[in-house]
């Protein structure tokens, strides 16, 4: 299994209002659909038992993945977990929210791999500087969504 890989930012709002806009399942394709195209959503509009299904955005790429919220703590902390790859390929991401002096907010994303095809198994660090890459974007892309208002 490729060791988690975790990504941050911080952002001159409140932790309680950047908690907020994260927790909204829907939300999350404002930032992050470079990665995934063709989002749909199920269940509540936040929290726990909030589903997104979306597919992988690559060319030619007919991948499905599903993500569900596992657990909210308002405001410290959001846990998803996503499977795709047929089932092949089971994650964990954790959004974790920490106060900093002054107001602002340092968002960390920290992904987690707990089942991997066995092709990804042979070369894990390619699989942890992909998502490393991409979910950094998405974390810069959150931010610049949060400090526009």
């Amino acid at each position: 299994m490729p060791d988690p890989v975790t990504v941050a930012v911080e952002v001159a709002r409140p932790r309680a209002e950047v908690f907020d806009v994260v927790d909204v399942a829907a939300n999350h394709e404002r930032w992050m659909d470079h990665l995934f195209k063709d989002w749909r959503f199920e269940g509540p509009k936040r929290g726990v038992g909030a589903i997104t299904k979306a597919q992988v955005n690559a060319p030619s790429a007919r991948e499905k993945v599903t993500i569900e919220v596992v657990e909210s703590v308002a405001p410290e902390r959001i846990v998803e977990e996503g499977e795709n790859a047929h089932g092949k390929r089971k994650t964990r991401g954790t959004y974790r929210f920490v106060e900093l002096e002054g107001g602002g907010t340092r968002i960390e994303f920290e992904l987690e791999w707990l089942k991997t095809p066995r092709a990804e198994r042979l070369v894990p660090f390619l699989s942890r500087a992909f998502m490393r890459r991409a979910n950094g974007k998405g974390m810069k892309r959150l931010a610049d969504l949060l400090e526009k208002g």
